[in-house]
């Protein structure tokens, strides 16, 4: 029997599912996180077979002292953590009870966006043009020497929060005040292009399973705008010409940085001109329930295929691609809390094949903060076997189903 230690089992959201896939496959295993026993999900507890907490995540070397009392003479098999900001303490864990997978150097360029360009651009893969700064000077600096437009974004962030495109001089003056409370920033090139995933679960560096997805818009310009119902399209054909480069591209992105076995979420964007050009990558899935996504593509259980990958270093899913399926996610019009729905029943009714999973907050929630979280107030996810018919059902929940908050 496997024995895995899993950083923060109850958070985010996706993590109880995780958890659950390693339970179902035979491991055991053993929780660390600082939620309060009683908060964690039934099924985590059913799954868990032991859980410490701690005060707090971040105090790192307390956290890993306390780790290694708590196990005594126990051995671990796997260290595994799923939650981006973690990443760094899962290591360290794995260096003090001598268990397999990323060291801390091999983990410090999945979080730090520059170090994470420096080996590829190394190995030879397209980046943006990038610099790390610290401070207004050395941003305007870097903004002179890669010109305009740029993105200035965290170097160790998940996601697009923080993250802005400067046309200018003038109005990066204007940024320099919203990253301040960051130590330090990424300010890269702006890639004008699609933009993409390439998600996998790997065994040994070789992906055994890949995901394409497709950004509409793109992340940069759904967190600019709040009337937009982002929408994130895992694509039932990812192996189609068009998307080769991207797909060929994330395969060398893993072998450069060393990649072991357990999942990644790569971005990256197509230019007009057909260029590929690396975005980031995490050594961890997309959020947002995009592996329930590639759950409902494939019909069958990715939670479950990732346990058995990194516990047994197979993945015996038989992977058939039957559909392209699209999260849209909703904002709400107004503040406080959601006061009614227009359009679901008429969208319910009329797509009642296609519609999956509806998860859009209840009358009388309070709205989230759509600026924190891709969820927002809640989403729907839709599928069909043909990718305009998708985008079609996806687009008109994005214009037709509005939820309004007083």
């Amino acid at each position: 029997m496997q024995r895995v230690l899993f950083v923060s089992p109850g958070y985010p959201s996706e993590m109880p599912r995780f958890v659950r896939g390693l339970a179902e496959i035979g491991a055991e295993v053993l929780g660390v996180g600082d939620q309060p026993p009683a908060l964690l999900a039934e099924d985590v507890r059913r799954s868990l077979s032991g859980y410490l907490r701690v005060r707090s995540l971040w105090e790192e070397e307390a956290v890993v002292r306390a780790v290694a009392t708590w196990l005594g003479d126990r051995s671990v098999d796997r260290v595994e953590c799923l939650w981006e900001p973690a990443m760094i303490l899962a290591a360290q864990i794995r260096e003090a009870v001598g268990a397999p997978g990323l060291s801390v150097e091999r983990t410090i360029p999945f979080r730090n966006k520059e170090r994470m360009k420096q080996a590829l651009d190394a190995a030879g893969i397209r980046t943006p043009r990038h610099a790390a700064a610290r401070g207004a000077a050395e941003v305007r600096e870097a903004a002179e020497r890669i010109g305009f437009p740029i993105i200035v974004k965290p170097i160790a962030g998940a996601g697009s929060a923080d993250t802005y495109r400067v046309e200018s001089m003038r109005e990066l003056e204007t940024v320099e005040p919203r990253v301040e409370h960051l130590d330090e920033v990424s300010v890269e090139e702006f890639v004008d292009g699609e933009e993409y995933t390439f998600d996998t679960i790997a065994v040994a560096g070789v992906p055994v399973f890949h995901n394409v997805a497709w950004y509409r818009p793109r992340p940069l310009v759904a967190r600019s705008n709040e009337w937009i119902s982002p929408q994130v399209v895992a694509l039932r054909d990812p192996d189609q010409a068009c998307l080769a480069g991207g797909v060929a591209m994330g395969r060398a992105v893993l072998a450069a940085l060393g990649f072991e076995s357990g999942f990644t979420h790569m971005e990256w964007y197509l230019k007009a001109d057909g260029e590929v050009v690396f975005g980031e990558i995490g050594g961890r899935p997309p959020g947002a329930h995009q592996v329930d996504q590639m759950n409902f593509s494939c019909d069958i259980d990715v939670f479950r295929g990732w346990a058995e990958a990194v516990c047994f270093g197979r993945f015996t899913h038989e992977v058939h691609r039957l559909f392209n399926v699209a999260n849209v996610y909703k904002r709400a019009q107004g503040q406080g809390s959601i006061e009614r729905v227009e359009g679901l029943e008429r969208f319910r009714q009329r797509h009642r094949d296609a519609l999956v999973w509806e998860n859009l907050l209840p009358v009388g929630a309070r709205r989230r903060n759509w600026r924190q979280t891709l969820v927002s107030d809640g989403f729907v996810v839709v599928r069909h076997p043909d990718l305009e018919a998708t985008l079609a059902i996806a687009d008109e929940f994005g214009s037709e189903v509005r939820l309004f908050a007083n």
